[in-house]
């Protein structure tokens, strides 16, 4: 016999030795599964502590068929404002291609990072994602990064009556306002172009959907919501926590005064940036088009671009 059994008790044969290697494999996947974050809510009111758990390793994304015509004529762009936020981008792409796919959704994931040294600037890299995003698509989702939707009756499809807000009031996790329309928010491409698309102004995080909110009633266009959902706030994971990744809510200078005004005169006619790299990636099965963003500033016109 082999010199490992020579040292094994005389009773002890090799069966046993076979089950235990199984109980220990299976005890092993148990323990992944349970220490990695699923796809269900998280506990604590949508929002994980401490520091973020992985996600878990993701099943095969199907391959869309899309060619049959239960597709449908449609194809989203779906744009993904990014910022070195990489484990939220790992569980997000394969999440969105197989949660889209199983809807028969033609869609194409963009991720849109900002490589430059200015704030995040979440509504000029939308701006740059629709510009890019080329003819083949014909409405956009603005997409967080971090919201991930759990209930599979949230329709995602071509929002012909007007801006369709997926993320309502009523059902996101953490922003209850009735004026609030972000998160993910699905606009045809023409209602975008009708708005002038989003405001360059505003570097550092937040107020840019409230201003766009008004953007869309000035363009005299209706924001619509989902209606029947009966999962409340339960109804999106929030990868997002603030203790682990703090956001830039610093204001600096006039930009406290500039954050509550209407930009009447900016949007996508006078976006400013270069792609530095276009590539085309698979995470886990999942394609997608990572666009490496170079911003431009005027300093004069919005000083508070910089950390200064």
């Amino acid at each position: 016999s082999p010199p490992l059994l020579g040292l094994l008790p005389g009773r002890f044969s090799v069966f046993p030795l076979f089950v235990l290697a199984l109980l220990l494999g299976f005890a092993s996947l148990l323990w992944l599964q349970l220490s990695c974050s699923g796809e269900g809510p998280v506990q604590g009111g949508g929002q994980s502590r401490g520091a973020p758990r992985q996600p878990c390793p993701p099943q095969a994304p199907p391959q869309p068929a899309e060619d049959e015509p239960s597709w449908g004529p449609h194809r989203l762009a779906l744009l993904v404002p990014f910022r070195e936020r990489f484990e939220e981008l790992l569980a997000f792409v394969p999440y969105m291609h197989r949660f889209l796919s199983k809807k028969r959704i033609r869609h194409h994931i963009f991720v849109l990072n900002q490589v430059d040294h200015f704030r995040f600037n979440r509504a000029s890299l939308i701006n740059v994602g629709f510009l890019e995003s080329g003819n083949d698509t014909d409405y956009i989702a603005m997409h967080d990064v971090d919201l991930l939707p759990l209930n599979e009756q949230l329709d995602y499809g071509f929002p012909e009556a007007g801006p369709f807000h997926v993320a309502s009031p009523e059902l996101h996790p953490l922003y209850h306002y009735k004026t609030y329309v972000g998160g993910i928010l699905l606009l045809t491409k023409q209602h975008y172009e009708m708005c002038n698309g989003m405001s360059n102004r505003f570097w550092g995080w937040g107020r840019e959907d409230d201003e766009f909110y008004r953007r869309i009633k000035g363009a005299g266009l209706q924001v619509r919501r989902p209606s029947g959902i009966t999962t409340g706030y339960e109804t999106f994971q929030h990868l997002h926590d603030p203790a682990w990744r703090k956001r830039d809510q610093k204001r600096i200078a006039a930009q406290k005064q500039e954050q509550f005004k209407v930009d009447r005169e900016g949007g996508l006619n006078n976006v400013r940036y270069r792609i530095e790299s276009r590539t085309a990636l698979s995470v886990a099965g999942a394609p997608c088009t990572v666009l490496n963003i170079l911003l431009d500033c005027d300093t004069s016109e919005t000083p508070w671009c910089t950390f200064g």
